[in-house]
């Protein structure tokens, strides 16, 4: 890949973005709770494996993605998403 010269601005911007990466992912994932309690069929499904990126990006151990993802019950990620906070706190 390509070295790029980003401006001063653009580099802060890059920079507070990587710096609040787990805020911005559980939020993300916060949004997606509420999706999925209302949600049926393919769109679920989307949003399963939506939520499960997410987790796997912020690093979360991948046996309990699995176990999330065969259980599919938002309760679960509630839990999770809770758990998530408190480490960050």
């Amino acid at each position: 890949m390509a070295d790029r010269d980003y401006s001063p601005h653009q580099q802060k911007i890059i920079k507070r973005y990587y710096q609040n990466f787990d805020a911005i992912k559980s939020q993300r994932l916060s949004d997606l709770i509420a999706e999925i309690y209302l949600a049926e069929g393919k769109k679920s499904d989307r949003l399963w494996k939506q939520a499960a990126d997410i987790l796997t990006k912020m690093e979360f151990p991948a046996s309990r993605i699995e176990h999330l993802m065969q259980k599919r019950e938002p309760e679960l990620l509630v839990g999770i998403l809770k758990e998530l906070e408190t480490r960050k706190g």
